[in-house]
């Protein structure tokens, strides 16, 4: 009995875990394609009715998504002191992003911008690695094969564009380095940052050969990692077995 109902709590987890999964890739994948596609107006003038539309909208699916990563920390740790630092860590850096970059009207004046956004990715980065640190660890200490496995590993290889991406805006708000070209800090920077970042870890060239060599080694360590990843999350995979539901 007691087996048995350690059975369905772990499958309800699991579901949970799949439903969990399954938003962030959505929401990554709404993401990228905005920031892919929807990024000439914002480099061509920031500041139009067109790019104040595309900053709304993508400010909005960033505060989801961050939403959506507390929410799936929340099924790797019991520790509510944890959970709680990041949920105010996540809404602090939303609130202050929206009350700093919308583009209709300003709702606080800040003088120094470059410190506040560097304060914005300070505190998102981190937290990035953190999720992907327990997905992967979710992943690879699993015994059976399961969707929420699979949903995992996309999670996780949109999530290391993602926040590679971050780490590259990170690096040209710090002034450490850019992408070779000049670029509006903020939204139109990251969406640059975060193309630039998933076209390494897609093996493909980048589009801004002439950035900084800080950022072309990174670029490096992300292209290996990518490849890494891919081949012992296929090596993992394959070598699970199926839950076998009919024995439990």
């Amino acid at each position: 009995m007691l087996r048995r109902l350690t059975f369905v709590g772990s499958s309800r987890l699991q579901q949970e875990k799949q439903k969990d999964y399954r938003n962030v890739v959505l929401v990554q994948v709404v993401i990228i394609v905005m920031g892919m596609m929807l990024s000439g107006p914002l480099l061509e003038n920031p500041r139009s009715e067109v790019s104040k539309l595309i900053i709304s909208v993508f400010s909005f699916f960033g505060g989801l998504y961050a939403f959506l990563l507390w929410d799936l920390l929340r099924n790797f740790t019991r520790n509510t002191r944890l959970i709680a630092v990041v949920f105010l860590a996540l809404v602090g850096i939303v609130v202050f992003g929206i009350m700093i970059e919308f583009p209709y009207y300003k709702l606080i004046n800040i003088e120094n911008r470059r410190a506040a956004l560097l304060v914005i990715h300070g505190i998102l980065f981190p937290i990035e690695v953190l999720v992907i640190v327990y997905t992967i660890r979710d992943i690879f200490f699993s015994e059976f094969l399961t969707p929420d496995k699979l949903w995992g590993s996309a999670c996780v290889y949109l999530m290391t564009g993602i926040s590679f991406g971050s780490l590259y805006d990170l690096i040209c708000i710090s002034g450490l380095g850019n992408l070779g070209v000049e670029l509006e800090l903020g939204i139109p920077n990251y969406a640059e940052c975060v193309g630039h970042s998933l076209s390494l870890l897609g093996g493909i060239d980048s589009r801004y050969p002439d950035a900084t060599h800080l950022i072309k080694n990174l670029g490096v360590i992300e292209g290996l990692w990518g490849s890494l990843f891919t081949v012992l999350i296929i090596g993992k995979l394959l070598g699970l077995p199926r839950p076998d539901h009919g024995n439990r």
